[in-house]
């Protein structure tokens, strides 16, 4: 899995790229302007500093989706500097419009709840605690490899227990304006397809139509 992700302001002409959950103990080499963090032998993340000179450029802050011809130009820049990992592209989105198909009581929280969740591609397992979702609901799914706006990272995991492939969102978390700061996932139109990729401007228009 490859996230990347550029902060100009904070990390000046920076590229980050996250193979991996955080682990320690952790090593970290620097050869040149490449700096390789690692868990073990296993390679979690490089950044790439002055990231311009391998032409990467016109970059946006948040999480970035590097195409085939970027990546190749970090492989090479990774080679350069003597590390053997390689990375590779992933361009589909990582926010993508879901169907709750099937919820079952969490079987060790009285607040949770256990959704299966259709995709379009495929049917994921979500564990979901926010009070109003419900069966047959349209809502947004951060799926592993999705950067939130606040920085979190999606990965495979558990909770309490139980496989969960994401998370369901509310609208606070996906920085929409006007989104009431209280617990409840964001319920998108019905006519939209599993799978297809968010679209802040349309979540930007439902929030104002649900205030």
């Amino acid at each position: 899995m490859l996230i990347t992700s550029y902060n100009r302001r904070a990390f000046g002409d920076t590229l980050i790229a996250i193979l991996g959950p955080d682990q320690q103990p952790q090593t970290v080499s620097q050869q040149g302007d490449v700096v390789g963090i690692f868990a073990g032998d296993t390679a979690i993340g490089f950044n790439f500093h002055h990231v311009a000179q391998w032409g990467v450029t016109g970059l946006t802050d948040g999480q970035v989706f590097l195409s085939e011809s970027q990546i190749a130009s970090l492989n090479a820049a990774l080679a350069a500097a003597g590390f053997t990992t390689k990375l590779a592209a992933d361009t589909t989105p990582k926010l993508v419009i879901g169907k709750v198909l099937k919820l079952t009581p969490h079987p060790d929280s009285d607040h949770l709840q256990v959704a299966q969740v259709d995709l379009g591609a495929q049917q994921v397992q979500i564990v979901c605690g926010a009070p109003n979702v419900a069966a047959g609901q349209t809502v947004v799914a951060a799926i592993p490899g999705a950067m939130m706006p606040n920085g979190q990272l999606i990965w495979p995991g558990q909770l309490r227990g139980v496989d969960s492939y994401g998370m369901l969102c509310a609208a606070r978390e996906l920085a929409i304006p006007g989104a009431p700061q209280r617990r409840g996932i964001l319920i998108m139109p019905d006519d939209l397809p599993a799978g297809q990729a968010f679209d802040p401007t349309l979540a930007e228009q439902v929030v104002a139509a649900q205030n």
